[in-house]
């Protein structure tokens, strides 16, 4: 005969189940009642802290902004042939570059661009073909293309009052704002090309600074982006109102450090609650472990099994 085995394993014991019964009761108890009123209030603050950082992420981001425009605005001018060459792609890190180039207006090639607001008054663009003369390379920039090249340059923004019935400038704002003569200086800030949208405008008109809608207008070779004008010598009219420093939308977003900082803050006001939870849940354990104390927590349990 083979000796007996002891079987030393221990017993695998199933933690005792709640019923709904006896959750809703543990769960108003003095005891628990005042930890949901503790917790409710740390969750509470928790949940004010997490929307503070997040106007925080908000207005770090906006901060940021406001210093990238600060130091481009006070940065030198670079010639446009440092920075973009005709026919070239646009690259986004050049919306809002500050450049120089030299040119001459051909008033010919003039579109206004409606719908347009500034300071929150619809208005149009005016856009006119700068032919480029100097770019900063002495024409090397364009030695292989067809001739000097055509910049698209927004000279500025006029009210709807500026244009009359037929679509073009009135008399009196055409006067006003007829571009300089002979060779000009301008500054401004580089814009991406915008897409071409079909329309129907009248004549003179477009919906879109697109240049490649402008090229079939007036000619190549052309620049990929347009020039937001800021400073012009000779200068021109002040019946035109120079546009501020165009910008990526939504390019800065919210500050990362603080989005996450806010995200911490709601967690932890979440396990003040589920800690409340699982307290009550515990108590509703043992009350299942040790037998009802109340007898309708019998039916309770003959309804679960």
């Amino acid at each position: 005969m083979q000796p007996e085995t002891l079987n030393l394993d221990t017993p695998k014991t199933s933690k005792p189940k709640a019923t709904l019964g006896q959750v809703l009761r543990a769960s108003v108890q003095p005891k628990n009642l005042a930890l949901l009123v503790l917790f409710l209030a740390a969750a509470a603050v928790c949940a004010r802290l997490g929307v503070w950082q997040l106007e925080r992420a908000y207005e770090r981001a906006n901060l940021a902004r406001e210093h990238e425009v600060a130091e481009a605005e006070a940065a030198a001018p670079q010639m446009l042939g440092e920075v973009l060459k005709p026919q070239v792609t646009f690259g986004g890190n050049l919306v809002g570059k500050r450049v120089q180039v030299q040119g001459e207006f051909e008033g010919e090639n003039t579109v206004l661009i409606p719908g347009r607001a500034v300071n929150d008054t619809s208005g149009y663009l005016v856009v006119q073909s700068l032919r480029v003369t100097e770019d900063g390379t002495g024409g090397a920039s364009w030695e292989n293309l067809s001739g000097s090249p055509r910049l698209p340059v927004v000279r500025g923004w006029v009210p709807e009052g500026a244009v009359d019935a037929s679509g073009a400038l009135n008399n009196t704002y055409a006067l006003a704002t007829a571009e300089p003569q002979g060779e000009v200086s301008i500054e401004g800030w580089l814009q991406a090309s915008e897409s071409t949208i079909p329309d129907d405008l009248p004549a003179g008109q477009s919906s879109s600074i697109s240049s490649a809608h402008l090229a079939n207008l007036w000619g190549g070779p052309i620049y990929s982006g347009y020039l937001v004008a800021n400073e012009m010598d000779p200068q021109q009219s002040t019946d035109l109102t120079y546009l501020p420093r165009p910008t990526i939308e939504g390019g800065n977003g919210a500050n990362l450090q603080n989005f996450f900082y806010a995200l911490q803050w709601w967690l932890f006001g979440f396990f003040a609650v589920a800690i409340w939870l699982r307290t009550v849940v515990d108590d509703a354990r043992k009350q299942s472990k040790t037998g009802p104390a109340n007898p309708f927590d019998l039916v309770d349990e003959n309804t679960a099994k």
